[in-house]
Formats: C-alpha cells, structure tokens, sequence
C-alpha cells in the first residue's frame, strides 16, 4: 500500500493549497451566496458550520477521494465490529458499544453486550441505592460526598460532564443528593483541598484505574484511607466508604475494596474513551442514571449518524477531514477549542488527552516512521475568558491557529440570569467573524480619519491595528445543552479522532508515550530516598542526576536544622 503522502489525492490537496495561498477567507463568501448552507451539517442535535474554513468543492471533493482511498468505510466498519484496530496492544476498541442497544456484538469468541447491560443494571442499583440514602456509612449516616480518584481518562471526561450538567437551580425533590469531587494530581494538595470540608462519615470514594497499578492513583486512594481512618477512629467499616472501577480484581482485593464494591472495566475499552462505563459512575452518582442514560443516547445517535451518512454529510468525517486540511496543507498546528458555556470550562482539557494522547504519534501501523505531521496541539478555555487572554495572538499573531467554536442558542432553562445569553452567543458569533475577516490597512485608516486623527497620525497607528484574517474556524451549536446533545459533543469529537487516526495510518487507542515519564519516576523515587549518593544508572544525564542530589541534599539540610 502506497504512503499516505504518496497518494494522488494528497499531491492534488497539496497543488490546491497552493492555489489558494493567496485567496482571502472572506472572498469565499462574496462570490458564493449558498456557501453558509453548502458547508453546514446537521446532526444528533448538533449544528456544525465549517464554511469559515480555506475549502472549495474541489479541496472537499479530493478529501473525500482520499478517505476514499484509505478505506475509512471499511476501517469504521473494523472499529465497531469489535476487530483488535489497536494492533500493538492486540484489543478491540469498543467503547461504543457501551452506549450501543444492539443484541449481541462478539469480541473474542464473548458476547459482550450482555455483560454491558449487566454493568449498567449494577451501576443503576448502586447510584439508585446512594442517592435515596439507603447506601450508608460506617456511622450509618447517608452519603452526601463522593471524592472520585483516578486521573488521565478516569478523571477528565468524568470531571468534565459532572461540571457540564450540575444544576445549581435544581432545588426541592430533584436536588442531587450527594456532591461528587475530583482528586487527580499526586500533589498533596489536591487531595487536602478535597477532603478539608468533608465529614468521612458520609463521604464514599471511588477508585478508578483500570490496571490498578497507576502511582498517582495509588498513592492518592491510600492517603484517602488514612484520612477516613483519622475520621472514623478505626478501620473498621471502610468497606461502606470504598467502592473500585477496574479491571484488576487482585489489586483492588489487596487494596482492600470487597469485589462486590468493584465494577468493571473490560480491555476493550480505553481509559480516554472510558466515561461511559462505570468509570462514568461519578457522572451517574451526580445526575441520577436517568440523566447518563441520556447520555449514552446522545452519543447513540452520532454513532448512528456516523455509521449511516453519507460521507459528504457525515459530521465526524468531515470535521476530521477539515482538520486533516487545516495541519497537513496548510500548516496550521494547533487547535483552539472555545466553548461559549461556563458548564463546558473543562472541555478543552478533556479534549486534549482525547485528541493528543490519540493521535500525537509518529510511527504508522506497521511501525514505519511518519512522514507526515499528525495531531494539533489542542488547548482553549470557555469564552468569553478566553476573548481576554489568548484571543490577542489569533488575531494578530505571526502563527495561524485554527478554532472550534461551542455554544448553545438557549441558556440553561430556568437560569435567573437568562438576559446574559444573547451577549455570549453574539461573542461567539463575533470572534469566528474576526478571525475570518480581519481588518485592512484602508479600512483601519478611514476609521481613524474619522475619529479625527490627521493623515500622518492614522498612517502611524494604523499598522498596530490591521489583522489578517483568514484564520479557518467551525462552529457547533445546539439548542440547549443536555445530557444528550452533550452525549453527541463527547461522540463527535471521539469519531473525529479515529477519522484523523485512519486516515494518518496510525493507531490512535495506544499511549506508549506516557509510559516512559511512569518508569523514569518509579527509578527517580527510589533514588530520591535514604541517604549518600543518588542510586541512579551511570548513563543518567547530569542535570536529572543533580536535581535528585539538590533534593535530596535540601531536604537533608532541613532535617539537620
């Protein structure tokens, strides 16, 4: 099989984005009047406009092609067939089964939607069992705090909808029960953060790692047991107090979690693409397993939508193939993600390690160098903050930067501050505007005339108030934020990913990379501890080697005070 970069469609994609160099974003719409219609889809309750980005119908056309020529029907086919895609860890990458209703679905000689349907009749009893206070303490007081611990896709992705669909207006019968935190960082401080307002009496903790094994993870849960211990008095009764998500029943029983207080997570499903298992159970512990239930439906639909459209209408394959376009042909690396929505203020972190750890590789499948550049560095924040930190260099800046732009035409139903909304959705509006737009020098000076400045004046000024345009962004809007329409956001940026990931050639649901940091910090904690020299290998670079010894002597210092 040809390289991707060998391919007649990728030469012809290059030859357009030549051709196109030169030609202003904005003169794209003066000389077609449909284009907002041309280059918009609608799906899942989602709306996407991606008519702000450098495309014609050829660029559209010869992307097309080349998903074509890559086979990408066939490769979403494999994917959700339950065949082993992530070929160095020989596994099935099937969390869309998770939100799947289909009658069987075979992985491994296993019938695996039985034991989905099972884990979610589990995690209904168990949220159903907390939320109406049945679940209780070691004290036998009802829980009213649930502290998640795990980090990487056990913390993100739950983090994330726990904050999307919080509903401070709720009040009467319908008030969540229980308050559901998030401790991630081995800093200490995140944990003492947490737990300083909390009573252990009524607070459960939920320990998510899929292996079990995941040091930050560790070390988090087993200082949250000595804290609960302070607070009880003794250890007895922990086990109403802990609850396990993963796969590793012996770890978790070492631990000292009962296996009944342990839901499962299977191979087949990653850690970034893991929030709609019981690493979910947070979301479900916070909202009520109604309300997850709506979200695995929102991401149902996609996946439908995903499965049945065709190809020039399909929103994942095209906001993938934009994206191709965006960092391969027009050198545009990085991907700012800007969701007008304070409920949405951790999506971009999400989206990072969903989109990074996935694709931020440089091997094909077969292990060959890549030739070619892959994953955007994804970052943002919720606007309108983000207008006033960063917006400055996407305006004006010598680095073009692509963008996504989220936001949701009604606020939140019953919000006393509802008269807000238009002035966000019209920011939204206004900066994808701007960026595309820009500013001309003429049209800088004749306001600057205006404003009564003289000739010599505005030609000096001008120059510091031009902007480009031209800078390429998509906008995705739904009515209402949901539980479903942000079921649908999480699946359509999952299925983007794996578009970007096959067409790249590369396996998008491993993460070597990470491994690397973990070993290197297991041998640097040894060689922090006990005294002397640093127990480091003889080949370990000057600089490693010499800030262990700082510590080392620093603390050794402060001990001796």
């Amino acid at each position: 099989m040809p390289s991707l970069s060998a391919r007649e469609n990728w030469r012809l994609l290059g030859e357009s984005a030549a051709s196109l160099e030169e030609t202003p974003l904005a003169s794209l719409f003066a000389t077609d009047p449909q284009r907002f219609s041309r280059y918009s889809i609608e799906a899942a309750g989602l709306f996407l406009d991606y008519s702000k980005n450098l495309i014609t119908e050829e660029v559209i056309g010869q992307l097309l092609a080349l998903a074509s020529e890559c086979e990408l029907a066939d490769q979403v086919a494999a994917m959700f067939s339950g065949q082993p895609i992530n070929t160095t860890e020989q596994r099935a990458v099937l969390h869309t089964a998770l939100r799947s209703q289909a009658d069987s679905l075979m992985v491994d000689g296993t019938d695996v939607m039985p034991l989905v349907r099972e884990q979610l009749a589990r995690m209904g009893r168990f949220v159903d069992q907390v939320r109406s206070g049945q679940w209780r303490g070691s004290g036998g007081r009802p829980i009213t705090d649930v502290v998640n611990i795990g980090i990487g896709g056990s913390d993100l992705g739950p983090k994330m909808v726990v904050e999307a669909l919080a509903d401070p207006t709720d009040s009467g019968v319908n008030t969540n029960p229980v308050k559901v935190h998030f401790v991630s960082n081995v800093d200490g401080e995140h944990l003492l953060q947490t737990l300083v307002n909390l009573d252990g009496q009524s607070t459960l903790f939920v320990v998510t790692s899929k292996t079990f094994t995941t040091l930050e993870t560790l070390t988090n849960a087993r200082s949250a047991r000595r804290w609960l211990v302070d607070q009880l008095g003794s250890d007895q009764g922990l086990e109403q107090h802990f609850v396990a998500v993963s796969s590793n029943a012996a770890a978790v029983a070492e631990f000292g979690i009962a296996e009944a207080n342990r839901f499962e997570i299977w191979d087949w499903v990653g850690g970034r693409y893991s929030l709609w298992s019981a690493v979910g159970l947070g979301i479900a512990l916070a909202g009520g397993m109604e309300q997850f239930n709506a979200l695995l439906a929102g991401a149902r639909r996609m996946d439908h939508h995903f499965l049945t459209a065709p190809m020039e209408q399909n929103m994942p394959v095209i906001l993938g193939l934009i994206g191709i376009w965006n960092r391969n042909f027009l050198d545009i690396p990085s991907l700012m993600v800007m969701p007008y929505d304070q409920r949405l203020a951790s999506f971009s972190a999400y989206l990072q390690q969903a989109d990074m750890e996935s694709n931020g590789k440089s091997v094909t499948l077969d292990g060959q160098p890549l030739a070619i550049k892959t994953a955007p560095v994804v970052w943002g924040a919720a606007g309108t903050n983000g207008q006033h930190a960063y917006m400055q260099l996407l305006h004006q800046g010598n680095e073009r930067v692509a963008s996504d732009f989220i936001v949701a035409i009604q606020p939140r139903e019953g919000s006393p501050f509802a008269d807000h909304h238009p002035a966000l959705v019209a920011n939204c509006f206004a900066q994808a505007e701007a960026l595309m737009v820009g500013r001309s020098r003429s049209a800088v000076e004749s306001r600057l005339l205006a404003d009564g400045l003289s000739q010599a004046a505005a030609g000096q000024l001008a120059p510091h108030l031009i902007m480009p345009g031209g800078r390429p962004s998509n906008t995705l809007m739904m009515e209402r934020l949901t539980a479903e329409t942000l079921g649908a956001l999480i699946a359509l940026y999952e299925q983007k990913i794996f578009v970007q990931g096959a067409l790249w050639g590369i396996n998008s649901f491993d993460q070597w990379g990470v491994e690397l940091g973990k070993k290197l910090a297991a041998e640097i904690i040894d060689a922090m501890a006990g005294d002397g020299e640093p127990d480091l290998a003889a080949d370990r670079d000057s600089s490693t080697a010499g800030l262990v010894q700082r510590y080392r002597q620093t603390l050794a210092g402060r001990s001796g005070d």
